[in-house]
């Protein structure tokens, strides 16, 4: 199989480390890496065997302004000055800024990048892509550096405080997996080079005020353990970015656990969308049950343990019954209108995962006691 070599210029930033990860699992890729504090010959070896150059280095934080134009405009001008001596035109793709477009230090110094490239590809034939980027987010990323959602990830995940001087102010946002989609596409012959910037989407669109919420919810889960909505794109995105904000000694947290004569009970997760998850431990000899609903169903899986769980339709007097076994693990219904009873028939603890399609509402628990055994059956 023949070897593509690929070089990331920034190969240790945000863009750059996602970008790595997703090369490293493809076949016949050879990856080569430079970033800031690399000698200078090095990008020189790099350039003169790469055949693709995914271009993200840049300043968007310096220390004075001078350096935009340095990191910017001024490093793309040396790669390319670079290629011209080796008498090379392999493809480009850079990331760019939406901030292009603005007349500010920073905007000025990546169009500057971006005429560059035009114009190198305009001359050779090379092929050239640019991408205008939004502010991109992700795991990785760097707070008060990278985009607002790493800063608003990092403070809540750390109980600090995050300020915004106008909530309604809305920021326009891409996921960094849909960025490297986009990037390896090219590698892979799907897209064309074009001689205008090109954009990744989907983008997002959203208001300071509504993003603080959203994380603070992510956070919150721990005390509500409620889940939001992650069929929607966007929160599903922010919850994964969310999450790798923890700290490596802060990814568990305890449950509260309810217990009784029968045994322990606790809540795992809830969700307005696909209700509530819970487990319980229920001593030897124990039965649990004797109750039937009108409209909330429910699952059952024994983890642990031997148990018979049983059924009878309000208006029969057959009894039902299915025995099962945590060494075969199998999922049993629990339908509407059939009072029901799971018995634990092991000397020690049964385990139990049960899933119920509503959360528990004790003014509304649709709950009405009713044995399942009576003296007739």
């Amino acid at each position: 199989m023949l070897e593509t070599t690929v070089l990331i210029t920034g190969s240790n930033g945000f863009v750059g480390k996602n970008l790595r990860v997703a090369l490293s699992r493809r076949q016949g890729v050879e990856v080569l890496c430079f970033d800031a504090d690399d000698d200078p010959q090095l990008l020189e070896a790099q350039l003169a065997k790469a055949d693709i150059i995914y271009h993200l280095a840049g300043v968007n934080r310096p220390r004075n302004v001078a350096e935009f134009a340095e990191g910017n405009t001024g490093l793309t001008q040396s790669i390319i000055s670079i290629l011209a001596r080796h008498g090379r035109t392999p493809a480009i793709v850079m990331s760019s800024s939406t901030q292009a477009e603005s007349d500010n230090p920073y905007g000025r110094s990546k169009k500057g990048a971006e005429d560059i490239l035009f114009e190198y590809g305009a001359g050779n034939g090379a092929q050239v892509y640019v991408y205008r980027l939004t502010n991109v987010f992700g795991k990785w990323s760097r707070p008060n550096y990278n985009s607002v959602v790493s800063t608003f990830c990092h403070n809540i995940a750390h109980g600090l405080e995050i300020t915004f001087s106008d909530p309604a102010n809305v920021v326009e946002l891409v996921y960094i997996d849909d960025v490297v989609a986009e990037f390896i596409a090219v590698l892979a012959g799907k897209r064309e080079a074009s001689a205008a910037c090109l954009g990744v989407g989907p983008t997002y669109r959203i208001t300071l005020a509504e993003l603080a919420e959203r994380i603070h919810r992510f956070r919150d889960i721990r005390a509500t353990l409620e889940i939001p909505d992650l069929s929607d794109d966007l929160t599903m995105k922010l919850h994964a970015t969310y999450l790798s904000f923890l700290e490596p000694t802060d990814f568990s947290y305890p449950l509260e656990i309810k217990s009784d004569n029968r045994g322990e009970l606790a809540e795992l997760i809830k969700s307005a969308q696909f209700g509530q998850m819970f487990v319980s431990r229920t001593h030897g000899g124990i039965t649990r049950g004797n109750h039937y609903h009108d409209t909330k169903v429910e699952k059952f899986c024994v983890l642990q343990g031997e148990a018979v769980i049983r059924f009878r339709h309000l208006f029969s007097e057959e009894v039902i019954e299915y025995k099962v076994s945590g060494s075969r693990w199998e999922v049993v219904d629990i339908p509407p209108g059939y009072t029901h009873h799971i018995e634990n028939l092991s000397d020690g603890e049964m385990i139990v995962l049960f899933w119920t399609n509503q959360f528990f509402d004790p003014e509304k628990p649709d709950t009405y006691f009713c044995e399942v055994q009576n003296e007739k059956n």
